[in-house]
């Protein structure tokens, strides 16, 4: 089968033939890909960012953003028939260890991760488990929803946390308004009753979010920390979910954050530099976020369903996987690009 491969660090990726995955254990799904998104974790990971991290030897497939459908399944597997149409959990867990039995999955302490640690779905074919399948309404297409496994889990997880500590009226600013972002702003108005105030340099990324339900949209032109002080009376918002963490997004942030604040960290890529005293003193809060649960996955899949969170994509043919990766890194894929094999 056809898959795109990381084959060093610093270089580009390869299109190559490799083997057809198989059923090798009574758990497996085999899933033949109909979209995989293309995320800027993978720019990091060919930037060398991941290498000492995860471990992978070298060539394996990237991707780590999946949907598709069934074509195996082991002996065991009971809750997915060949020919479903899934999106994929982007972990492969055991189910046994104390985070998966908390329900806690994404901290599974034998996971594996497809694209990241072991061959993900930049290719025609990928191999996971009956845990991290999810089936996906009929109305739902692999390739409209693939990036939703990752990127929009995340967004999902994130801002799920916000929905649960913040009241109707409060304020949450959202930095980014691209491919988590613009997912994480219709999650917000799915789950919540904050008011929802975008930043963005891109004005077209602020313009789409007015669209998608932000409720103000603001261009980061250097006076858009004083503009949320002023929409908030002076206090800042109780919540601000970070989808850049880089570029001094953080350092603007923070100034944009109330007292007893939330702050959500999903991106990455600088530092965050805090006085501890201030810290203390104004009891504001960092707040990690990774990626959601099988169970988060599931309830992002009713609100796509539902009409409620609908991804923006750009789609390139799987042969065309350096186009858009060159065309994520240039800023220029508004929402989600996806590659379709």
């Amino acid at each position: 089968m056809k898959a795109v491969q990381v084959v060093g660090y610093h270089t580009k990726l390869q299109l190559t033939e490799v083997p057809q995955p198989t059923v090798e254990g009574p758990l497996d799904v085999i899933v033949r890909i109909g979209g995989a998104g293309v995320c800027r974790t993978d720019l990091h990971i060919l930037e060398g960012q991941w290498e000492e991290k995860s471990g992978v030897g070298l060539p394996y497939t990237i991707g780590h953003e999946n949907a598709g459908w069934v074509a195996a399944t082991g002996d065991a597997v009971t809750n997915v028939a060949v020919g479903d149409k899934v999106i994929l959990h982007p972990l492969i867990t055991c189910g046994l260890c104390r985070a998966c039995r908390f329900g806690d999955d994404v901290h599974c302490e034998n996971s594996k991760f497809p694209g990241i640690d072991v061959d993900g779905g930049y290719a025609e074919y990928l191999r996971t488990t009956a845990r991290s399948v999810v089936r996906i309404d009929d109305s739902l297409e692999p390739a409209d929803v693939a990036a939703l496994a990752d990127a929009g889990l995340t967004a999902y997880h994130a801002v799920a946390k916000v929905a649960k500590t913040t009241r109707p009226g409060d304020v949450c600013v959202v930095i980014g308004a691209g491919g988590l972002g613009h997912i994480g702003i219709q999650v917000l108005k799915a789950i919540s009753g904050v008011t929802v105030v975008v930043l963005d340099r891109n004005p077209d990324a602020v313009a789409l979010a007015e669209q998608i339900g932000a409720d103000r949209g603001i261009v980061a032109d250097g006076t858009h920390v004083q503009q949320v002080l002023d929409l908030t009376a002076g206090h800042g918002a109780e919540a601000v979910i970070d989808f850049v963490g880089e570029g001094g997004a953080t350092r603007e942030g923070i100034a944009m954050l109330r007292r007893a604040g939330n702050y959500y960290v999903v991106g990455y890529g600088e530092n965050i530099d805090v006085p501890t005293i201030d810290v203390i003193s104004t009891e504001i809060n960092f707040i990690g976020n990774l990626v959601g649960s099988y169970n988060d996955l599931r309830e992002l899949m009713t609100l796509a369903a539902q009409g409620k969170v609908t991804l923006h994509t750009t789609k390139y043919p799987l042969e065309s996987f350096q186009q858009a990766l060159d065309d994520l890194d240039a800023g220029r894929v508004r929402g989600r690009a996806i590659l379709v094999p």
